[in-house]
């Protein structure tokens, strides 16, 4: 457990894009950022408002791996959902 608060403690403190993406490419594999970026996709479009099925036929995965997107963006004070409107606020 302590490692995971480290690691927690090392992101926050990065502030450079830049940076963030050479730490991304140093501690995970090619599969391992595909499979946050798949992550993050699929949380802007349910998000956005896309339907689970709908998602889950343009990526091809199931509706499991969405549903917990889902369960996240839908649970009261959730973060994610927080930088969500964020994000979608500072692209207006």
């Amino acid at each position: 457990m302590k490692s995971r608060h480290e690691l927690e403690k090392v992101f926050t403190r990065i502030q450079d894009h830049k940076e963030m993406i050479a730490f991304f490419e140093e501690i995970l594999t090619p599969k391992e950022i595909s499979d946050l970026k798949l992550r993050w996709e699929l949380l802007k479009e349910l998000h956005e408002g896309h339907t689970q099925r709908s998602i889950a036929a343009k990526y091809k995965i199931s509706l499991c791996k969405i549903t917990r997107g889902s369960k996240i963006l839908k649970k009261p004070n959730s973060v994610t959902k927080r930088l969500l409107d964020s994000y979608y606020k500072e692209k207006k």
